[in-house]
């Protein structure tokens, strides 16, 4: 009877043991967003219905369907509500600090740059500003599914210390001009600004510094051909404003060669340049482009609303030029998200070359996502929802009035949606926008000192602008 027992108990405990094996273990994460329509924007443009993504520390380690809830376990889990799951966008121009200055000179200033926006800054920018302008800006991108921006403005190391505090990427470069401006006393003292930035934050998880020559026209050839080395020298990015007007030529005194031309014979093209803008370029300046792997920040708002031109974007597609989307600063288009822009970037080109066929969706939100990280060289790390990117992911709800129906996730993003139907933005795996509110930041004290900045300015602003008027 004792053997019988002891021989039960061993079946038992052996049946047991068995039955525990079967059951798998779930491996731990941080975050499973679930429940979703996920554009990967990988290389096969991949679409998953019903998808789901595991997020472990910053990075993305799994995307597929339901199977992966059997797989991982996490403490934080989302449920996307059948919205639409897509990389964070990416911002390739802009001046974000000028957002304090949104909305003024819009009086029909004929030289608006040169008679307004330079005065504008050389009497009301300072540090100070430029840290809560940044803070600003970085709210109304995060809540608006930009999760990575590029600059060229002035003193770098206030707009990184902001944007990081919000909690987005930056590639910030430090304004290099050929006069004194704000934090620099003499003419090109930004090279010096930018390397101590550079030096400070060369291994920042959040911020990538860089060169911003103002433009070839504002930069010698001798100050350009230093910042190249210069960029090679600590192998990061040179942002610089190209073709954006139509008489850069005749302000570099060149004949019988274009500005990109004359970049090229000084030895200033390579990968490592973003172009912002590129409106008037010949066919062969675009194949100069292409062969330097330059990059292109195509800002079709801001140069609607300039009458500045329309840039040859579906031919630069076309070339393989790697493209970005930028919304220029926010005097230019007078926003920083990119829901605006999305639209403006198809229907723009469709216009230009009198096709409605071009330019579809599917390849604007690639400009806006996976597009923007190629123009940035960051392909390897953000644009795409892929097993081993970081995290950089926002949720688009599709509850709304204006999202409905949603037979396309892409055309709906791109001619329906605005930044108010972004529920939930994710930077480097940390959650900053969630149920449409941002998490990082006191919102109410960064309204406080914005009405403070507006109140500051705006007597002068009005008086500038009727000076300004005044020399049309």
């Amino acid at each position: 009877m004792k053997n019988y027992l002891k021989n039960m108990l061993l079946i038992g405990t052996l049946f047991l043991v068995g039955c525990s094996s079967l059951i798998q273990k779930k491996e731990n994460a941080s975050i499973i967003i679930k429940n979703g329509t996920i554009l990967t924007m990988d290389k096969n443009n991949k679409v998953i219905n019903n998808g789901v993504v595991i997020i472990k520390d910053n990075k993305i380690i799994s995307v597929g369907n339901e199977e992966l809830l059997k797989i991982y376990s996490a403490k934080k889990i989302i449920d996307a509500k059948n919205g639409i799951i897509m990389p964070g966008m990416i911002n390739t121009h802009n001046h974000l600090p000028m957002i304090a200055f949104r909305g003024l000179g819009e009086e029909g200033i004929k030289n608006r740059l040169f008679a307004y926006f330079f005065p504008l800054e050389g009497e009301k920018l300072n540090r100070d500003l430029i840290y809560k302008a940044t803070v600003h800006g970085s709210i109304d991108m995060a809540l608006s599914g930009v999760t990575t921006y590029a600059d060229m403005y002035y003193h770098m190391d206030e707009m990184a210390k902001a944007t990081k505090e919000v909690g987005i990427r930056g590639v910030l470069g430090e304004t290099v001009i050929k006069f004194p401006v704000v934090d620099a006393k003499t003419p090109y003292g930004g090279i010096e600004y930018a390397i101590n930035f550079i030096e400070e934050y060369k291994n920042d998880d959040l911020i990538i510094p860089a060169f911003g020559p103002h433009a070839p026209y504002t930069v010698s050839k001798e100050k350009m051909q230093e910042i190249e080395n210069l960029s090679k020298k600590y192998n990061v990015p040179i942002m610089i404003h190209v073709g954006e007007f139509d008489d850069e030529d005749k302000r570099l005194n060149l004949k019988n060669k274009s500005v990109i031309e004359y970049m090229d014979s000084i030895g200033v093209l390579n990968n490592r340049v973003l172009l912002a803008h590129a409106i008037h370029l010949n066919e062969k300046d675009l194949d100069i482009i292409k062969k330097r792997e330059v990059s292109i920040a195509y800002n079709p708002m801001a140069n609607a609303k300039g009458a500045t031109g329309i840039a040859r974007a579906y031919e630069m597609l076309n070339k393989n030029i790697k493209v970005g989307l930028g919304t220029d600063g926010p005097m230019s288009s007078n926003q920083v998200d990119l829901f605006r822009t999305l639209s403006y970037a198809s229907s723009m080109q469709r216009l230009k070359y009198n096709d409605r066929t071009i330019m579809t969706p599917d390849i604007v939100v690639k400009m806006a996502t996976i597009g923007g990280a190629q123009a940035l060289n960051l392909d390897k790390k953000i644009g795409s929802i892929e097993p081993g990117k970081l995290a950089d992911i926002v949720i688009i709800e599709t509850k709304s009035p204006n999202m409905m129906p949603n037979y396309d996730p892409f055309a709906t993003l791109v001619f329906q949606a605005n930044s108010s139907n972004v529920d939930t933005t994710i930077v480097n795996g940390k959650i900053i926008v969630e149920n449409k509110k941002l998490k990082t930041y006191d919102i109410k004290k960064n309204i406080k000192q914005m009405k403070e900045i507006e109140n500051d300015i705006a007597k002068f602003a009005k008086e500038l602008a009727e000076k300004a008027k005044s020399i049309n």
